[in-house]
């Protein structure tokens, strides 16, 4: 069996109690060693063989886990925060479908709610916003046309971008260009929940000053939007007045 396992947004103890169990169970654990928070592995039994993703390509990923089966082993596929954002599960999936391996998915807390709750913030404030955007600039790989910066940044909705921490000057001037403007909040959170995070608070003009100024160039989210703000109005879910299914006004 194949447990893919988010590892949670950083710190040690966000990782699930399931996810912790599935560590503590694994024969073999493969981990994302560029992001993983390696005190996670202090779970794991010490007969437990581990294996560093980032060394790694998706063939040798695979023979390792189609040896573990053939040996009746439980492998444990450790990834950053949950795996459904920016995990590439599903291309390992395929292949595990492909050699009919069974697996399943343990949830885990993502970095972007890692960052919200060290900013003390609420990503969808009455008033102010209402959706989340989750992207990342396009790099060395693509993005699906029409999911540019700019065409995202239309909407004035809560951004949180992902994987573009190296490309600040140009994510400011593309946010720009789609309609934020430049004094629109903003705020680089480097390694959120770990022991040496940093929460830099800014402006959509000045991501990149910021970003330099403090040499920030990965393991970083970046959030955009009013939400940083002071704005917004009360929610009706508590409002004396507002009746629901559990409380009368």
């Amino acid at each position: 069996m194949v447990h893919f396992v988010g590892a949670g947004s950083g710190a040690a103890d966000l990782i699930t109690i399931r996810g912790k169990k599935l560590i503590e169970e694994a024969d073999v654990i493969i981990y994302a060693g560029s992001l993983v928070n390696p005190e996670l592995l202090k779970y794991a039994s010490t007969d437990c063989i581990i294996y560093n993703s980032a060394e790694m390509n998706l063939d040798e990923i695979i023979n390792v886990i189609a040896a573990a089966e053939r040996d009746t082993k439980t492998t444990v596929r450790l990834h950053t925060g949950d795996p459904s954002i920016y995990g590439a599960i599903r291309e390992q999936m395929n292949r595990l479908d492909e050699l009919g391996i069974a697996y399943d998915i343990c949830p885990g807390v993502s970095s972007m709610c890692g960052a919200a709750a060290v900013l003390k913030a609420e990503y969808t404030v009455p008033d102010v916003s209402q959706s989340v955007i989750i992207t990342r600039m396009a790099g060395r790989t693509p993005v699906p046309a029409g999911e540019d910066i700019e065409a995202l940044a239309a909407h004035g909705a809560t951004m949180v971008i992902f994987l573009s921490a190296g490309m600040t000057k140009e994510l400011s001037e593309r946010l720009i260009k789609g309609g934020y403007g430049p004094d629109t909040s903003a705020a680089i959170i480097y390694k959120a929940t770990w022991p040496d995070e940093l929460v830099l608070r800014c402006t959509v003009g000045t991501l990149y000053e910021t970003a330099s100024k403090h040499g920030i160039i990965k393991t970083a989210l970046i959030t955009v939007g009013d939400f940083l703000g002071e704005g917004g109005v009360t929610s009706r879910l508590y409002d004396a007045s507002f009746e629901t299914e559990f409380r009368k006004p």
